[in-house]
């Protein structure tokens, strides 16, 4: 929750966040896998949020994919999986670029990874782009982060994004990644996008609040 709440207060401060945890959703989807009960139990945390009057909701991990879309068509607000503005995002600047694209998906959550090319490759697909997408997993990272030693995290994160081959933007799949963009921007030299900027902008236009837009690809 920490990530998303320091993008709403540095990009958009006077949003109201209220947060909602169920914990037991992660450790769950590991042992069983996307379950109609899991999708369920997230249909309902919306309804929830929902009945207490927010205007949008936006989900913080990544691998409930289905589960999140599931949401969508059950209420008329603004509802966004973690990525998929980012994703916009990227895809934007690789239209911007007028020529093929390769972008870099970096995670730390291995169950994520699977569902989140699937949801990069459709987008590619639907705006019919010439992208090629190079994924991942920082092993261990997170497992450090939840530790406490958020340096080795870091570490184990730019060796992964290092070791890829070179693209022309590169997106952090998870929100607990987002605390490495400025140290992996750095040392890439290419432009680094976070899904909780992303999803912050997107929020900003589906309610009619000007956003702040990422910087162009050279």
């Amino acid at each position: 929750m920490q990530p998303v709440s320091e993008v709403f207060a540095a990009l958009w401060p006077e949003a109201k966040c209220r947060n909602l945890l169920d914990d037991s959703l992660s450790p769950d989807l590991q042992e069983q896998g996307l379950t109609a009960a899991m999708v369920d139990r997230m249909v309902g945390l919306a309804s929830y949020v929902k009945s207490q009057g927010a205007q949008a909701i936006l989900f913080t991990c990544s691998a409930f994919g289905p589960a999140i879309d599931a949401a969508k068509k059950t209420h008329n607000i603004p509802i966004l999986k973690p990525n998929e503005a980012m994703f916009d995002e990227a895809l934007d600047l690789c239209e911007q670029r007028g020529k093929p694209c390769r972008i870099g998906l970096l995670t730390t959550f291995a169950p994520a990874s699977v569902s989140m090319l699937a949801e990069f490759q459709e987008a590619i697909e639907q705006r019919r782009l010439s992208v090629v997408v190079e994924s991942a997993c920082a092993t261990g990272a997170l497992e450090k982060l939840n530790a406490g030693d958020a340096q080795s995290h870091d570490q184990l994160l730019l060796d992964t994004a290092t070791a890829m081959p070179i693209c022309d933007v590169y997106v952090l799949g998870q929100f607990s990644m987002a605390r490495s963009q400025a140290l992996v921007q750095k040392a890439l030299q290419k432009p680094v996008l976070t899904s909780p900027a992303s999803a912050v902008r997107r929020l900003q236009s589906a309610l009619a609040i000007n956003p702040i837009n990422p910087a162009p690809l050279n």
